[in-house]
């Protein structure tokens, strides 16, 4: 008996460290366009078939601001359109993050406050770090000046590109 009891807590006591291990990380470090003072970080940590992110960004105007995930890990361009549109691997619509029915890289809005900085953390369900068709490594994290409608395609009209970071792996 107590070695089936000793058996269990061994079984369970593993179970536990599993569920709060965490898997794979990716960041980004962000870095303004051309005429913009817009910078942060963002990073990325692989739980289960869920990502969570958390941003933190400064420099911005106050109030909203679109944030997405790019298609090409390139933010050579001064204005950052070298890093493609949204990263859309299932060609779907741009729309709302809550939405299961979207870009794999729409995420919620950046909201930044009278003194211009941004803290958003997240969960996304249809992103990978480091395989599969939806694996966010290499891409890249857009900061928009403006708001995103999430009706509008391609983009949700968030306006021009004013923070550009390439996601690397952790």
């Amino acid at each position: 008996m107590k070695q089936a009891i000793a058996i269990a807590a061994a079984v369970l006591l593993a179970g536990c460290a599993a569920m709060t291990s965490t898997g794979p990380a990716a960041v980004a470090d962000l870095a303004p366009t051309k005429g913009n003072n817009t910078k942060g970080s963002v990073a990325f940590t692989q739980g289960g078939e869920r990502v969570t992110v958390v941003a933190e960004i400064s420099g911005l105007t106050p109030g909203g601001h679109g944030f997405h995930v790019h298609e090409k890990g390139d933010c050579t361009a001064e204005d950052a359109t070298s890093a493609g549109g949204h990263f859309n691997p299932a060609g779907k619509p741009h729309a709302d993050p809550g939405n299961r029915d979207r870009h794999a890289g729409d995420m919620p809005m950046l909201v930044a406050d009278a003194s211009g900085n941004a803290r958003l953390t997240t969960t996304l369900d249809i992103v990978t770090i480091g395989g599969g068709a939806a694996d966010i490594v290499g891409r890249s994290v857009i900061v928009h000046k403006d708001a995103d409608d999430y009706k509008t395609q391609p983009t949700g009209n968030s306006g021009a590109r004013v923070a550009c970071g390439v996601i690397r792996r952790r």
